[in-house]
């Protein structure tokens, strides 16, 4: 039972990651519209209407589903007592990774809403909506770039290194399959860093944000292949309750 729902939650993890990234795909151009100017990111923005809101806080929930599911994950095996270190590492890891990838994306919840509304008020004048144009790239830079993106991908690298090395010694079904689309994760997501640091010397990388967007679904298929392996075979030892 233990080992089933945590491969369960590995499954609606990959899909909770994908799903809303589709709809902000559909409905918002992302992720090419965050490296546009400020009015056509407001514009869009509040065409968007709650709706799109409400995709952007599916997409910060699975973030916060990360935080919870990376602790279960390394400490919640049988193997986590024999490589402690390890276990405990990527546990810690996880959640930060989790914490700050949800930082970032929460913005687009609780900030973003009412500086579009207040730059598409018709009473608003130019200085106005150049000073909201001024916050939404201090915030884009350092809430999202900074944060969510630079400093979220550092530690979901490190974590899927871990946990893939976990579920490697582990011995699990699928853990040697899962191998590839690991390294795959890791090295588009390390390469995806550079878009950040780009942007910082004021220039623009958009090959590298691509690659960090193959990462990360390299990522959600290492998800789904060590989901189908917990939930293939029992993962926790009988005589140890989870």
């Amino acid at each position: 039972m233990h080992r089933t729902l945590l491969g369960t939650a590995a499954l609606l993890l990959a899909i909770g990651y994908n799903l809303p990234f589709a709809g902000l795909a559909a409905q918002f151009d992302y992720p090419d519209i965050l490296r546009r100017p400020a009015s056509e990111v407001f514009e869009a923005f509040a065409a968007g209407g709650p709706q799109l809101v409400l995709t952007w806080y599916a997409f910060a929930l699975s973030a916060v589903a990360l935080i919870l599911f990376a602790p279960a994950l390394a400490l919640g095996t049988a193997q986590w007592a024999r490589r402690p270190g390890l276990a405990v590492a990527a546990a810690i890891v996880g959640a930060l990774a989790g914490l700050a990838q949800a930082i970032g994306l929460m913005r687009w919840v609780f900030a973003i809403p009412g500086m579009a509304a207040a730059y598409a008020d018709p009473g608003a004048d130019s200085v106005t909506r150049a000073a909201l144009e001024v916050g939404f790239g201090l915030l884009n830079q350092w809430g999202g770039v900074a944060i969510g993106e630079h400093l979220g991908q550092m530690l979901t690298v490190v974590w899927v290194a871990l946990a893939a090395t976990q579920a490697w010694h582990s011995r699990l079904p699928l853990s040697r399959l899962a191998a590839l689309p690991a390294v795959l994760a890791i090295a588009g997501i390390t390469l995806g860093l550079g878009e950040g640091l780009s942007l910082a010397l004021g220039h623009e990388a958009p090959v590298l944000g691509m690659l960090a967007v193959a990462g990360f679904l390299a990522l959600s298929l290492w998800l789904v292949i060590l989901g189908a392996g917990l939930i293939a075979r029992p993962f926790f030892p009988a005589r140890q309750p989870l």
